[in-house]
């Protein structure tokens, strides 16, 4: 099956879109908000809420991760795309799921915003790679 002429196809086409300037900043970018989400309890300091502690680092984690498998492989890892927004939307949410009523406003502020900035570039590197195929 990985021999078959559209499937050779399909891949070049998936790659040929990873290669543009726009993506890779979109790959970049995203990345770089994973990585902010993952140290940001100790950069905006809220180390004290352990569950959201841990939870903001292995989101942002999760999203680099993410993001360095679109950058390197998009053609495979285009499949799993519809989750990068979904841990964007996520992170917007979990202050209030995780640590509820005792999260401060910079906490908030803090994962509203990266978690805002993570939807948008889901969003657009899933529209990319949709403008791309048509």
């Amino acid at each position: 099956m990985g021999l078959h002429p559209d499937v050779a196809e399909l891949r070049a086409k998936y790659e040929a879109a990873a290669q543009t300037p726009v993506a890779r900043a979109v790959e970049g970018f995203t990345f770089l908000t994973g990585l902010y989400l993952a140290i940001s309890p100790w950069v905006v300091g809220f180390t004290r809420f352990p569950t959201l502690t841990v939870t903001d680092l292995v989101v942002g984690v999760a999203l680099a991760v993410l993001a360095l498998g679109f950058g390197s492989v998009y053609g495979r890892t285009r499949g799993i795309a519809w989750a990068a927004p979904l841990i964007g939307a996520w992170t917007i949410i979990d202050p209030w799921v995780v640590s509820g009523h005792v999260a401060t406003a910079a906490t908030i502020w803090s994962n509203v915003v990266a978690g805002g900035i993570a939807v948008l570039l889901a969003l657009g590197a899933m529209s990319l790679e949709m403008s791309r195929t048509r």
